[in-house]
């Protein structure tokens, strides 16, 4: 076991963090499993956006396959009944979700960015098998970093509880930890600061030259924009009380009644982190026409009701603006 004190079992969020994430888990598992069957079934044609936006979903089964056991372990008082090689590689995926849901989102952003504002600019051609390199490369440093968190022991006994935390208040810190809170850091402000950067520019060049009225114009603000509030909501509150609780732990390490709040209210925080699964599948309505206009002619075919598919948006590359 890990060198650790003020550890304490989380009370308040073993009350309000299972509901919100049961919530989660209705709502995201059937929106991305459409999703799945869209991209994998119903999809006339492959793009690079289309790639990136299938890896981010791929990205979110990692999660919904991982929060079902955190919701037990809270139910149960946070005492993990599932040993210590599963807590390991249930933290390793729920990090790597994590991960690579920024680095996708980032990269959906950024590839937005050149094709509104370096219309010519060669990233713009990248072929399919260029966006699937992309992407393996992406996942690759994801889990080089990630694989630290499977080499820790990160289950903690107190009170006849196991805690399955990677986040606690360690007397020493191994490297494998160091690496992980580092990762934790700058994986939201790296990616944050090129967001903003993205979404400015965007919206800068466009009112600039007066474009900013065009439906597809609109829509390539609106995509940028719908990536940096989903980015904020679901890890800007992680990331404040994470940095909160490290604080503490380094400048007041005997203070364990202010540790145990703040970690309690970092702990609180998952609820956000994890909403990303629910809320991705807004991102690939917003960023991909031709998954639109696939999900609204799948509903058409049922019968039901009838959803207008734009046929610009299903022939022209440039609708995916």
């Amino acid at each position: 076991m890990n060198n650790s004190h003020c550890l304490a079992a989380q009370n308040l969020v073993g009350r309000v963090v299972p509901p919100i994430l049961i919530v989660e888990l209705i709502l995201g598992l059937p929106a991305n499993m459409v999703a799945l069957w869209i991209f994998s079934c119903r999809m006339p044609g492959w793009r690079g956006n289309t790639v990136y936006l299938l890896n981010l979903l791929i990205a979110d089964f990692f999660l919904l396959v991982s929060v079902p056991f955190r919701i037990d372990s809270l139910m149960r008082g946070e005492d993990w009944v599932f040993g210590g090689a599963w807590c390991r590689i249930n933290l390793f995926m729920l990090a790597l979700n994590r991960s690579a849901s920024i680095a996708f989102m980032t990269i959906v952003a950024v590839d937005r960015y050149f094709k509104v504002v370096h219309p010519h600019h060669w990233v713009n051609h990248l072929t399919t098998g260029k966006a699937i390199g992309l992407s393996t490369v992406t996942w690759a440093v994801a889990l080089a970093l990630r694989v630290p968190l499977l080499a820790t022991e990160l289950l903690h006994k107190h009170n006849n509880k196991r805690l399955c935390r990677s986040f606690s208040s360690y007397g020493k810190l191994s490297p494998a930890i160091m690496v992980h809170y580092g990762v934790y850091i700058l994986e939201f402000f790296l990616p944050f600061l090129l967001l903003s950067f993205c979404s400015l520019r965007i919206i800068c060049f466009l009112r600039s030259r007066q474009l900013d009225r065009k439906q597809q114009v609109k829509r390539a603000i609106q995509v940028v924009m719908i990536i940096v509030g989903v980015f904020t909501v679901c890890f800007l509150p992680g990331i404040a009380t994470g940095l909160v609780t490290i604080a503490i732990q380094k400048l007041r390490p005997k203070d364990c009644d202010s540790f145990r709040l703040a970690s309690e209210l970092f702990s609180m925080s998952i609820a956000f982190t994890y909403l990303n699964s629910t809320l991705d599948p807004v991102i690939y309505c917003f960023s991909s026409s031709t998954f639109r206009n696939t999900l609204k002619a799948s509903f058409n075919s049922l019968g039901i009701f009838h959803m207008a598919v734009s046929r610009r948006g299903s022939r022209s590359t440039a609708s995916d603006l």
